[in-house]
């Protein structure tokens, strides 16, 4: 109760303007608006850390993406290598064959019907093959 009374009391008395009170409403003034600017520079700092680091981790995480892309169409291409190898190699090989005369002989007879002297070449035609087959040759 005697609170009460006394902040009535105090209210209702004038400050006293001196030199030293104005000096010291300078200064609390002064640090008041110190911490005001303390805060705003840490704030717009926490900001700034908030958004390069975001940008930092969002660029990470493209480069991990495009790097397995990368390494997932690497890993198509040394498949497609792989195969191209084993094609080149069966190339060569029948190369190697296409040198041998018997091998061409036989080539010739079995492509394109030719025959040595003396014998005689049998076609079926391409519509009989196929109805032998289905039915397994059975009639």
């Amino acid at each position: 109760m005697e609170q009460k009374a006394r902040k009535q009391n105090s209210s209702s008395v004038a400050s006293i303007e001196t030199e030293y009170v104005r000096s010291m409403q300078r200064k609390e003034d002064w640090r008041r608006r110190q911490k005001k600017r303390l805060k705003l520079k840490l704030l717009a700092f926490a900001i700034i850390a908030v958004v390069t680091f975001g940008g930092i981790a969002g660029y990470n995480h493209q480069q991990k993406e495009l790097l397995a892309a990368k390494q997932q169409e690497k890993q198509q291409l040394i498949e497609q290598l792989a195969a191209k190898t084993g094609e080149q190699e069966q190339l060569k090989k029948q190369l190697l064959k296409l040198d041998d005369e018997e091998y061409i002989a036989k080539l010739a007879r079995k492509e394109y019907f030719v025959s040595n002297e003396g014998e005689i070449i049998f076609s079926l035609p391409e519509g009989k093959k196929k109805m032998d087959k289905k039915d397994g040759g059975k009639e």
